[in-house]
C-alpha cells in the first residue's frame, strides 16, 4: 500500500513536471530575466510613490502648522482685546467710583 502511494506520488510529480515544461511560457533564463525586470519596476514604483507620499505628508504638515499659527494669532488677538476691554471697564468703574 505504501509502495502504491509512493509510486503514484512520483508519477504525479513526473507528469506535473512534464506538463509544466511543455506549457511554460518562456525558457527559465528568460523567465528569470522577466521576473527581475518586474521586481525592478516594482521597486522603482514604490520608490517614486513613497517620495510622492512623503511630499504630500510634508504639505499636509505645513498646512497644519500654518493653521495652528493662524489660530494662535487669533487667540492672542482675542485675549489682548479681552484684556483691553477689562482694563477699560475697570478704569471706567474706578472713574465712576471717584465721581461719587
Amino acid at each position: 500500500m505504501a509502495d502504491s502511494k509512493l509510486s503514484c506520488f512520483f508519477l504525479g510529480l513526473g507528469v506535473g513536471t512534464a506538463v509544466g515544461l511543455l506549457f511554460a511560457p518562456k525558457p527559465g533564463g528568460e523567465l528569470m530575466g522577466d521576473l527581475r525586470d518586474r521586481a525592478s519596476e516594482g521597486r522603482n514604483f514604490l520608490w517614486h510613490r513613497s517620495g510622492e507620499l512623503r511630499h504630500q505628508a510634508e504639505e499636509i504638515l505645513e498646512r497644519g502648522r500654518s493653521s495652528v499659527a493662524a489660530q494662535r494669532e487669533q487667540l492672542a488677538a482675542a485675549l489682548e482685546a479681552g484684556r483691553r476691554a477689562y482694563q477699560e471697564a475697570a478704569s471706567e468703574e474706578t472713574e465712576m467710583g471717584d465721581s461719587s
